[in-house]
């Protein structure tokens, strides 16, 4: 027969199941929403015929994408910033 603590302790852990499988089901939907997304560039690319590989291998490709990295985080500070301001 068990105890009033050892309910309790059940309980307890069944909860902590409850959870776990909560964020596990979270996980996967992020999961197949990451999957989606790059089926879907993959898509395109295939669709447009780009080989990344070679636009990559081309002279310049490489300062372009740090002008690219850094125009995207002047954008995200002046959009946040953006959003402070309204709030």
């Amino acid at each position: 027969m068990a105890t009033t603590e050892e309910h309790t302790e059940l309980e307890e852990l069944r909860a902590r199941v409850r959870a776990l499988e909560r964020e596990r089901l979270g996980l996967i939907e992020r999961t197949n929403a990451a999957v989606a997304a790059a089926q879907e560039r993959a898509y395109w690319l295939d669709r447009w015929q780009v080989d990344l590989n070679a636009v990559m291998r081309r002279r310049g490709m490489g300062e372009l994408r740090a002008l690219l990295r850094a125009l995207r985080g002047v954008v995200r500070a002046a959009r946040h910033l953006w959003w402070r301001t309204r709030g």
